[in-house]
């Protein structure tokens, strides 16, 4: 990570990301922007309201729970806290953006695409995430849309923090 990328905004990442989609997707008429619980649906949300007018139709939102469908959830420490999904109607012949904030082992976007599944069969389904962490996949899943990619060593975190959620936009690699 170059010191010019780590000053990059939080809302100039989500405004990068808008760019990609809008321009790949800008004439697509059945988009449902899906937002991973909780900061992936914070930054759809952002998405959305950057998206309104530079598509041919205004996407559909969405939020996804998937503590159900993870494959680490009975070694997770305590209960897992099970949210709730949001789906606008059925997924059957949509495209799907699915949004979250790190792209790291892959797992969780696993997860999400199996929980997708509860809701039709999309016509295809793209990834956007604010953070690609690059190097550390255990499964064959990247990002069509990163705001940024990093690299980083595996012990380390990084930590994605929104206005809505946090108080503040950051992104801090510790």
């Amino acid at each position: 990570m170059t010191h010019a990328d780590a000053t990059c905004s939080v809302e100039s990442l989500v405004t990068r990301l808008a760019d990609a989609i809008a321009a790949a997707h800008g004439r697509d008429a059945d988009v449902v922007l899906v937002g991973i619980q909780r900061r992936g649906v914070d930054i759809a949300r952002r998405l959305m309201s950057l998206l309104e007018g530079r598509m041919a139709a205004t996407p559909r939102f969405g939020s996804l729970d998937i503590n159900f469908y993870r494959d680490d959830w009975t070694t997770i420490q305590g209960k897992p806290v099970i949210g709730t999904s949001s789906i606008p109607g059925s997924l059957e012949g949509a495209l799907v953006i699915l949004v979250d904030d790190v792209l790291f082992s892959g797992r969780t976007i696993r997860a999400a695409l199996e929980a997708l599944n509860d809701y039709g069969r999309p016509r295809a389904v793209r990834l956007a995430v604010l953070v690609d962490r690059t190097g550390h996949r255990d499964l064959p899943i990247q990002a069509d849309y990163a705001g940024i990619a990093v690299q980083t060593e595996r012990r380390q975190h990084v930590d994605v923090l929104l206005r809505e959620r946090d108080g503040e936009d950051a992104v801090r690699i510790a």
